[in-house]
């Protein structure tokens, strides 16, 4: 019988529809596990990126419902922003039309690849039925103070009229239009995350199963330090200037101090002085620089003096004060004291500038040369031209002076955070309109919850620049809620980032209507058992949602410290090395695959391809391997009377089914589908060479469910059932079966299957790397490389990571 995917999968597609399958029970005595991908942004079609994201989280969400649990599996989209708005412009139509016809588009592409989602808990952002609730969690973060609005420095576009993300900031030019960016004083709305910064921090020792990359990765983006702020009186003035330090034992070799340019106290000390004009080109310059670009230690690091002066307590020397690039207003107290000899930017701007360089810690028996120091000596040491604490441990010096510093009241100890408030607001049409008038009498007035939703008008012309809802002038002119006098609307829109830090509470009650969410189902499904996506989404979505969770519990809303108990962070889809890009013209389009294909071959490739966690070369050779592996299986399995069990191989079958069901068990459960995918092929090579019966088919097709569902279908229903395969229970293993005294060892090389080997059960590790480095289908890719790490799975496989 010959293997047609076409005909096979939109059969099959119709009777799940029918059966309506995958719908979640919010009652059930099953165990609960929530199971989730980050929706996507509604761009157009699927990229093969979206493939193998959906594919892993569906692969487990069939594999946990065969294993008894009842699931909650939802898709939705992330659908306001930018992208929307400059289609809109480009093609000549209206965002929301542009943006729901591309959600169809995708859809469409999603349910023709199996997934199986529960479709009726679907999100979609744009929708007012869902963008209310972001206007009444921001009225109820306003109450409690968390949100607020003041001038703040943003990244300004002036061709394009709005502010840009660091992130669409790109060589100092807007990622649109390509004209210079600048940095701007607007007022401007915002979130109070860094009451949340201790707790952030804190709590990511709770997140047990998220990647060690990811958790590092918050913990410098929240950039907790422990210092002093140190207090410096400016010459000739009562003024005191403060400055934080995570090293106070380096106090006595200050030699300048440093504030960002835009320091308040700046504009004012040079105005009318002969230092105006260089300080204002040194400003200038520094607005068309973006905070990644200051803070790149391999830029030039430019600055210029001030005129003024300050006294340093402790060795009571006056020293200049200049601004510097390389100092941000946002970090600290937007000031630093200079110690060239011990900090390499210091001592950059120190030999640039001609600043004296002071030495006051040395390595234990060295002496370090100022004069002629090609660096600064970071690392501790013995305290040298430091008073009397001269010959101390520099260690046991920063803890004495930190003392000293307070007893004396030249500063005190404190806590600081390189986390900053959340920007919330953009300049642009298709967003969340912020729930704000203003009034001339009553001043900023937040909308009654009665007034919600504060919809997007209709009637707007993306023409010329600016913010599109500026000109719709029946959407800016309202009444006041307070006086009911004449009022303006707030114009801006909310940063979609929003949006997507609360969507996966919404899919617990994606219905209710007179709250965001239902508690007693958010405490239920919460949290996310398994969320999977992107790692640049690190320290952006993920954190913006763990702070969503803490504030809305602090809201009284609901019993949750943390949105995603377990994190999956998938490797990316390459082709000839490179991220598939539209750009590079190097994309391959899903659909090509599933119509020549079938998406069964397309989810065998996904999954079979590589590890979850690396990245994926795409490989047309491959694709067909995959679907020359499912025909085998197809033949095989509809053909059993052509494939008899060889006489005394009963036994031998039965141990290798067993055997698979375990192994296939097990890699499912830590996302080792290449391996899990390499044990059914096993088992279907077994079973060619020696026959099969009905009863192991049946387990073979139990397996091969989760990761190709319409076969299995098909088959499981030729067999002569009536149910679906994939409401079947998940195959069980005997133990006593699958005790064996010889195992085989699979060996990869960097994450790719390159060989097996068999070796007595419980062989130690040394003894399986000596074996696997003396096969010779081994040796040839050791060639020229370096092992970078081996990873050790006892009994199953070894990993030999390399680097060319």
């Amino acid at each position: 019988m010959d293997y047609k995917p076409d005909k096979i999968e939109n059969r099959w597609l119709e009777d799940w529809q029918d059966r309506d399958l995958y719908k979640t029970l919010d009652q059930s005595e099953k165990p609960d596990y929530y199971i989730l991908e980050m929706f996507p942004y509604p761009s157009g079609k699927l990229h093969m990126g979206h493939v193998r994201n959906y594919t892993l989280g569906d692969t487990l969400a069939r594999f946990k419902r065969m294993s008894g649990y009842n699931i909650l599996y939802p898709m939705g989209y992330d659908s306001l922003g930018l992208p929307a708005e400059n289609a809109a412009r480009n093609h000549n139509t209206h965002p929301e039309k542009w943006t729901l016809d591309r959600i169809e588009e995708m859809r469409k592409q999603q349910v023709r690849l199996g997934f199986s989602y529960d479709w009726s808990r679907e999100v979609v952002t744009c929708l007012d039925k869902y963008y209310r609730w972001n206007q009444w969690l921001f009225l109820k973060f306003y109450e409690k103070g968390l949100a607020y609005k003041k001038k703040a420095p943003v990244n300004w576009c002036a061709t394009c009229q709005t502010v840009l993300a660091n992130e669409q900031v790109e060589n100092g030019k807007c990622w649109r239009c390509k004209d210079s960016v600048s940095q701007k004083e607007l007022e401007q709305w915002f979130f109070k995350i860094t009451d949340y910064a201790e707790e952030l921090l804190s709590d990511i020792e709770k997140l047990k199963e998220w990647p060690e990359k990811v958790c590092l990765m918050q913990k410098n983006w929240i950039g907790k330090s422990t210092g002093v702020e140190l207090f410096f009186k400016v010459r000739d003035s009562e003024e005191i200037i403060k400055v934080f330090t995570t090293r106070p034992d380096t106090v006595y070799g200050i030699t300048y101090m440093v504030l960002a340019p835009e320091h308040p106290r700046v504009i004012e000390w040079v105005k009318g002085t002969e230092y105006e004009k260089d300080v204002m080109t040194c400003l200038e310059k520094v607005r068309t620089e973006t905070k990644i670009e200051r803070t790149d230690e391999t830029k030039p690091k430019e600055g210029v003096f001030t005129g003024k002066y300050f006294i340093c307590p402790y060795s009571g020397e006056e020293h200049p004060v200049y601004i510097s690039n390389y100092v941000l207003m946002d970090y600290g107290t937007g000031a630093v004291m200079a110690v060239p000899a011990h900090d390499q930017r210091d001592f950059e701007f120190a030999r640039k500038n001609k600043l004296p360089v002071k030495v006051v810690i040395t390595p234990e028996n060295e002496t370090l040369d100022p004069v002629s120091m090609t660096e600064a000596f970071i690392g501790s040491g013995i305290m040298i031209n430091s008073g009397e604490y001269n010959g101390m441990d520099s260690e046991k010096f920063k803890s004495k002076i930190v003392d000293v510093i307070e007893d004396k009241g030249y500063g005190r100890k404190t806590v600081n955070y390189k986390l900053r408030d959340w920007l919330l607001s953009r300049q642009r049409y298709w967003g969340t309109p912020i729930p704000v008038i203003y009034c001339k009498d009553c001043g900023t007035v937040p909308l009654k919850e009665e007034d919600l939703p504060v919809k997007l008008p209709a009637n707007v012309v993306f023409k010329g620049t600016g913010n599109p809802l500026d000109k719709v002038k029946d959407f800016v002119a309202c009444k006041c809620p307070v006086c009911n006098q004449s009022a303006v609307r707030e114009t801006d829109t909310m940063d979609t980032f929003v949006d997507s830090s609360w969507y996966f509470i919404r899919y617990c009650s994606p219905q209710e209507n007179t709250m965001p969410f239902t508690r007693e189902l958010v405490e239920k499904w919460l949290p996310v058992d398994q969320y999977i996506g992107g790692v640049e989404h690190a320290v952006l979505h993920l954190l913006y949602s763990r702070f969503f969770v803490k504030a809305i519990r602090d809201l009284g809303l609901c019993d949750i410290d943390e949105p995603f108990k377990r994190l999956l962070t998938q490797g990316m889809v390459l082709k000839d090395g490179v991220k598939m890009s539209k750009s590079l013209g190097n994309t391959v389009d899903p659909g090509d695959i599933i119509e020549k294909y079938g998406a069964d071959t397309a989810r065998i490739f996904i999954l079979f391809g590589a590890p979850v966690e690396r990245d994926l070369d795409w490989s047309e050779n491959a694709v067909e391997g995959s679907f020359r592996f499912l025909g085998r299986v197809f033949r095989l399995c509809t053909d059993i009377k052509s494939h008899p069990l060889k006489k005394g191989q009963y036994k031998e079958l039965e141990k290798q089914v067993h055997k698979c069901i375990k192994s296939v068990t097990d890699d499912i459960s830590r996302f080792s589908y290449n391996t899990a995918i390499s044990r059914l092929m096993e088992l279907v090579n077994f079973m060619y060479l020696n026959g099969t019966k009905k009863e192991f088919v049946e387990k073979l097709v139990l397996l091969m469910a989760p990761f190709a569902p319409f076969i299995a279908e098909e088959i499981w229903h030729y067999l002569g059932y009536e149910d679906s395969v994939h409401i079947q229970s998940w195959p069980k293993y005997d133990e006593s079966l699958i005790v064996d005294d010889v195992v085989t060892i699979v060996i990869q090389v960097s994450g790719k299957v390159r060989d097996k080997m068999e070796l007595s059960r419980g062989a130690p590790e040394e003894a399986v790397k000596k074996s696997a480095f003396e096969r010779e289908k081994i040796k040839k890719y050791l060639v020229d490389t370096a092992i970078m790490k081996i990873i050790f799975v006892p009994d199953k496989l070894i990993n030999i990571v390399i680097k060319k």
